[in-house]
């Protein structure tokens, strides 16, 4: 079985390298940037599975990028973490058409189910921002 095919995308390195030792066997991290911009050209160039991207980000924001990519009609499912816990940032990122919303909070709990329900086609976000 391959591995999921992983593009992150947050300004801060300590969540990036968080994600990175989050994620084990059957993810390969296929890069990481830094703002909304490279995160849209990367994931063009590189067509991961999955863009984990944050939402606060220079350049391009998290749901700009994700609107880019959807607008290009790119396969890569979308997953915002993010700190933002208001349910109006919840409701933008599914309309920009994310497959998984989240909460950094719930990162070591959240993130890897996160993944797995993207590539599957299903919806997922953190419990903690349910309704």
């Amino acid at each position: 079985m391959s591995k999921t095919r992983v593009l992150l995308a947050d300004d801060h390195q300590a969540v990036l390298d968080r994600v990175c030792g989050l994620l084990g066997d059957g993810f390969e991290v296929i890069g990481a940037v830094n703002n909304g911009r490279d995160a849209v050209v990367e994931a063009e160039r590189l067509d991961p599975d999955v863009l984990v991207i944050d939402i606060s980000m220079p350049i391009l924001n998290g749901l700009q990028a994700a609107g880019r990519l959807r607008a290009a009609h790119s396969r890569t499912k979308v997953i915002f973490l993010t700190v933002h816990t208001d349910h109006d940032f919840v409701a933008a990122a599914l309309s920009a058409g994310a497959s998984g919303y989240v909460a950094k909070a719930d990162i070591a709990t959240d993130l890897v189910p996160a993944i797995r329900e993207a590539v599957a086609g299903r919806l997922f976000v953190s419990k903690s921002m349910r309704a």
